[in-house]
């Protein structure tokens, strides 16, 4: 007996029990900590991770798509480079050669430059800008112009309709001289326009020339390129917009046209050979410019104008 009452106690002395002066330690460890929250909600549990990363896309503004750049460009001489600086042309460097005649015109240059901020100048001897120029004569002066950013065709549509306008843009087909694409962002710039689309190939781009020639309208205009223009036209279709050519023998007069008043592209031609087949067959409309004059053709920049202000005429 005696045995068992010392083994009952050994088992009984060995039970753990509450510590003396815990304050209520081990009671409220079993209160628990509230409901679980969701897997949302849990860090490290992949459906968090899931929500996180939709919140960050969420949050994420759209980028545009681009069409491209173009190349850069060197403007020599001083006269032109004054005429670029003066006329706002984009530009990252200005190369002065070392020891140069410092006329008039290289000082109001260098003024120039200095006040519009964000150009370098760099001093070069004159055989590296021989070199940089190909031999060209630059007269002392050569100025760095920076590649074009295109926007893509579709962007200018989406713009305009994203701030509640019908799109008005301009598409030129064969045009090939800078100083027209200039005159025609210069226009739609004039006339409430959204942009103008060039074709990659066989056409002109946004080169010193057109910068000039836009009088600082393409700075606020975009210019965007296409890989195809038919094929951009056809996009532009799908998404609700008329499609309006100019040609010589179009079956409509410019003024009678009453689709101007909605979401429409004008598709321009070269001054020679106008619109080229396939584009032609694309276009909703066929118009012409009456001249009572009796001038065969226009150029590019005005018979752009003149639709551009018959199209904003009937929006107002």
């Amino acid at each position: 007996m005696a045995g068992n009452s010392q083994r009952r106690n050994r088992r009984t002395s060995n039970k753990k029990g509450a510590t003396v002066g815990s304050g209520g330690q081990r009671r409220r460890g079993l209160e628990g900590k509230g409901p679980t929250p969701p897997a949302e909600m849990r860090k490290k549990h992949k459906k968090n991770r899931i929500a996180n990363a939709k919140a960050k896309q969420a949050a994420r503004k759209p980028v545009a798509r681009r069409g491209g750049k173009g190349q850069s460009e060197m403007v020599v001489g001083r006269n032109p480079v004054y005429e670029a600086l003066r006329d706002g042309v984009p530009a990252t460097m200005l190369y002065v050669q070392q020891f140069i005649d410092n006329d008039e015109r290289v000082r109001d240059a260098l003024n120039l430059a200095q006040q519009r901020g964000g150009i370098h100048l760099m001093e070069a001897p004159k055989p590296e800008l021989d070199r940089m120029t190909n031999g060209l004569n630059h007269q002392g002066l050569v100025l760095q112009v920076p590649p074009y950013e295109y926007a893509h065709p579709e962007d200018l549509a989406a713009a305009a309709f994203d701030e509640g306008d019908d799109p008005l843009i301009v598409a030129l087909d064969g045009v090939t001289d800078p100083r027209n694409l200039g005159a025609v962002v210069r226009s739609v710039s004039a006339f409430g326009g959204h942009g103008v689309v060039v074709p990659e190939r066989r056409a002109a781009g946004m080169t010193a020339g057109a910068w000039k020639t836009s009088a600082g309208a393409a700075a606020r205009t975009p210019v965007a390129r296409a890989t195809n223009l038919t094929r951009a036209l056809e996009g532009y279709q799908k998404a609700g917009l008329t499609i309006v050519g100019l040609a010589a023998d179009g079956e409509h007069k410019v003024g009678d046209l009453e689709a101007l008043a909605g979401p429409v592209v004008i598709v321009v031609g070269s001054e020679g050979k106008g619109l080229s087949r396939l584009v032609g067959e694309t276009c909703d409309y066929l118009v012409r410019i009456p001249m009572p004059g009796g001038a065969e053709s226009l150029n590019a920049g005005v018979a752009a104008g003149v639709v551009l202000y018959e199209a904003a005429r009937r929006r107002s």
